[in-house]
């Protein structure tokens, strides 16, 4: 292969190729025309790292080395476009059907060039630079995400949607989560918030830093961490906890193997006894999709802030009506089975569909 300068278009660099395979099957140069080769339309995008990447118009072929970057593109109904993910992309269920091209950390190269993308998804929190080199020197284009709040998470959403093709899926999706925080916002507005330590670990325990967009999901729940560490996961003196009594402790579903009976085994435990979220059976458990950036966070974050502040979801009492007339009442023995009131029944068969 000739040297290519690094300031080729991607145009130019595709032409030189096929003359360089054309020279070596002895086909003549002149028989292969520039106009000939069909090059992908693309443009220029500013990725959340900073970088200048050329990306295809709308990608179809795209892979993706990070769980909140599969949950995002079927979040926005690209999945068909979806060739490949990591070992860990599990959600939705679907998603480990997705070829596999290893871990976010260390992907297998070379089952990534197998799949033939046009576009690889990275974000910076997770993914090694080396990756994003070596992906570069393999001409596969990438782009990287970056989120640090709960908005910035949206706002990456709807940044990517973009990226891909999808503006107005990523739009509408946007809308729709900043529709949920802000009528959330209006319930807990005028209550205190929850003082709390998140348990990403329990041995070492592990918590999260005030910088972190875990701190900020849990702030847009009504809740405060106790935890002032600049670091993103800080390890936790046990002392230092007891000496700061948050009013609750909040787990992680599968990150702390949260469950009854480990809750009790901390009634018995030195230092975890001196909590009073501990003798109060103060514990929340939420999915681990708190520790994802991607949409599916708002659903989380709505769902701590009903175990935190439950009475701001009861319904308001309705206006008052005038008295429904009493009638007679029945002679002895009659109708000692009333039928079912259908008021009950159609307010509880709209709970159940609800709780779906």
């Amino acid at each position: 292969m000739p040297y290519l300068p690094h300031n080729f278009t991607p145009r130019a660099t595709i032409i030189i190729i096929v003359l360089f395979v054309a020279a070596a099957s002895g086909i003549s140069a002149q028989t292969v025309s520039p106009a000939a080769v069909i090059v992908p339309p693309t443009r220029e995008v500013v990725d959340e790292a900073g970088r200048t990447v050329r990306i295809p118009l709308s990608p179809t072929r795209i892979v993706s080395l990070a769980p909140s970057l599969t949950e995002t593109i079927y979040a926005l109904g690209l999945q068909d476009h979806l060739v490949g993910d990591t070992d860990y992309c599990d959600y939705p269920p679907d998603a480990q059907k997705k070829p596999k091209v290893g871990g976010g950390i260390n992907p297998n190269l070379e089952v990534i060039v197998s799949l033939h993308p046009d576009l690889v998804l990275l974000t910076k929190s997770f993914n090694r630079l080396d990756t994003v080199r070596a992906l570069d020197t393999l001409g596969i284009p990438s782009y990287s995400t970056d989120p640090h709040t709960v908005d910035e998470i949206i706002s990456s959403t709807e940044k990517l949607a973009d990226v891909l093709g999808a503006p107005d899926a990523g739009k509408s999706l946007a809308e729709d989560l900043q529709h949920r925080l802000a009528s959330l916002e209006a319930k807990l507005t005028p209550l205190p918030p929850t003082r709390v330590l998140f348990i990403v670990w329990l041995q070492p325990l592990m918590s999260i830093g005030k910088g972190t967009f875990v701190a900020d999901a849990l702030r847009k729940a009504g809740a405060n961490s106790v935890v002032e560490s600049s670091q993103d996961w800080p390890q936790m003196d046990l002392e230092a906890v007891v000496q700061l009594q948050p009013d609750y402790l909040v787990f992680a579903e599968t990150h702390s193997n949260a469950g009854a009976s480990e809750f009790d085994s901390l009634a018995i435990t030195p230092g975890w006894r001196l909590l009073d979220a501990v003798h109060n059976h103060h514990f929340a458990v939420v999915s681990d999709a708190v520790i994802r950036p991607a949409p599916r966070i708002v659903s989380v974050i709505e769902n701590l802030a009903r175990q935190l502040h439950p009475d701001a979801f009861q319904e308001a009492p309705g206006p008052e009506r005038e008295p429904t007339p009493q009638k007679p009442p029945d002679p002895p023995g009659a109708n000692l089975y009333q039928p079912a009131n259908p008021f009950f029944d159609d307010t509880l068969s709209a709970a159940a569909t609800c709780a779906r």
